[in-house]
């Protein structure tokens, strides 16, 4: 690897800690943290046991009726302040461990990733004090007044188990609230990208966050901290992004104690484009929502439908888009495309690309693993891929892939467009590119999906609600949806 490729991780070649009770604390069983990009080991994990998880949710009891319990909004709000500043302090150390873990470019970990991981504290710190409750004046049976009205309290203790995709962004998108309405949390990132969460703890640790308050514990799913966290009774919420089929078995996990959930799962999200479109920006548009992060958001889009007249000409230039996407190093300045997060899930997604040709696919362009030459070719790449001609009964059109692929299809009626969108065991987001104004709204609420673009990819406003329909998930994040989740509203009725 050339010498100015080379950035300085930190904890290269060191140890991961658990973060409990405001201590870092070490474990008998460790595990690598291995980077995708050429398959070298960056640093050993300690995995948390049942006793450690155990241990945080103590400690977060603790600190839920200690100091945070005590501590008003307004102080509250204020060091989540200062826990962002401590994330742009040690802004370029996140940008590292972000990328290290999964190889994705340092353009969108310096300009999405690492800055909305801060903004997320901010943004819900600040929502929480400006939210309002309801009251109510009314005329009791006897002729006297009451006064109703409600007040926030936080949930309890919230076990939040984050992605490998948007690691810090996913993360800090729960912590935010959660932490902001006065909960204590028990972090469990993905056991592929523990970097960013450490160095997370580490900032807690630093800003005064007081013990108990945010814990940090590492591993994996079945047998592991995650489902310690989902099965223990001292748990009062599981929030979770990720994989439909572990948010169902979280919620089977949690049934017996009957935990509040909050699901954001996955997708097969469909694009509409009609032959009114703004040409160049649908397809500019519709690449990004292809191919971004190496299709691995899950707001990416894997079903493109293209109105007949422009089909050909449309299918044509998302093959030249693809082809001149730049799969490179992560550091470089110019790469559009790293490695997708792991071997496991390369050979996952090579699983479809092979199933799409066995079923029956035209390859436009991709559909293998690039070849460059040098230790990227032990990492986990794969080629942006472009296919057409499966039927919609495929399983390459039924199930997600999560990677760089999508299937373009043609359509001749609105209404055909939209049951096409609409054929889905998935409904998380979709898009339609139109300048016709009727037709964008029309077709836009007719669409089964949580969140839906019209003439535009991946727009957030942190205030809005996000969350699918479906087998896309449970609930609604951003704005005061999150903090709705995480607070439990008490009615006061006083008669008078």
């Amino acid at each position: 690897m050339p010498a100015h490729h080379k950035m300085v991780v930190p904890h290269a070649g060191g140890l991961l800690r658990n973060y409990v009770a405001g201590e870092f604390v070490g474990s008998e069983r460790t595990f690598a943290n291995v980077t995708p990009v050429d398959g070298s080991t960056i640093n050993e994990v300690c995995e948390a046991d049942s006793a450690l998880v155990d241990r945080a949710v103590a400690a977060a009891r603790e600190a839920l009726h200690g100091p945070w319990g005590k501590m008003s909004l307004d102080e509250r709000s204020a060091l989540l302040h200062k826990v962002a500043d401590g994330i742009e302090a040690r802004f370029d150390e996140f940008v590292a461990a972000e990328m290290a873990d999964t190889g994705k470019s340092l353009w969108q970990a310096q300009n999405i990733d690492i800055p909305r991981g801060a903004a997320n504290f901010r943004a819900f710190a600040d929502l929480a004090k400006s939210r309002a409750g309801e009251c109510f004046q009314s005329t009791t049976p006897d002729g006297g007044q009451a006064l109703n009205y409600s007040v926030h309290k936080p949930l309890g203790v919230v076990a939040v188990i984050a992605p490998w995709n948007l690691p810090l962004l996913l993360l800090t998108w729960k912590l935010g609230p959660a932490m902001a309405v006065g909960n204590t949390v028990i972090a469990k990132p993905s056991e592929d990208t523990p970097g960013t969460a450490t160095l997370l703890a580490e900032v807690m640790h630093a800003a005064g966050v007081p013990a108990g308050v945010f814990n940090l514990v590492h591993g994996f799913g079945p047998n592991s901290a995650g489902e310690f966290l989902t099965t223990h009774r001292g748990i009062d919420a599981v929030t979770f992004t990720g994989e439909s089929r572990t948010g169902a078995a979280i919620m089977r996990a949690a049934a017996d104690n009957v935990k509040a959930l909050s699901f954001e799962l996955g997708g097969k999200n469909a694009a509409l484009i009609f032959e009114d479109a703004d040409f160049d920006a649908a397809v500019e548009g519709t690449a990004k929502s292809v191919f971004t992060n190496g299709g691995q958001v899950c707001l990416c889009t894997e079903r493109v439908y293209v109105q007949r007249p422009i089909f050909e000409r449309f299918v044509a230039a998302m093959k030249e888009k693809a082809e001149a996407l730049r799969i490179d190093w992560p550091e470089s300045p110019d790469t559009d495309m790293g490695p997708l997060i792991s071997h496991e899930h390369q050979q996952k997604v090579l699983s479809y690309y092979q199933l799409a040709g066995e079923e029956g696919a035209t390859f436009i362009t991709g559909g293998g693993v690039p070849t460059f030459g040098d230790e990227r070719d032990n990492g986990a790449f794969v080629e942006p891929t472009i296919i057409t001609g499966l039927p919609e009964s495929a399983r390459c059109i039924k199930e997600e892939v999560f990677g760089p692929i999508c299937h373009i299809a043609p359509f001749d009626t609105e209404e055909e467009a939209i049951a096409l969108a609409n054929d889905s065991e998935y409904g998380l987001a979709g898009t339609v590119w139109t300048t016709h104004l009727q037709r964008a709204h029309r077709v836009a609420q007719q669409i089964d999906a949580g969140i839906v673009w019209v003439n535009a990819w991946y727009l957030r406003d942190l205030r809005t609600p996000f969350g699918g329909v479906k087998l896309s998930g449970i609930g609604r994040e951003g704005g005061v949806h999150s903090l709705n989740f995480y607070s439990e509203p008490t009615n006061i009725c006083i008669k008078f």
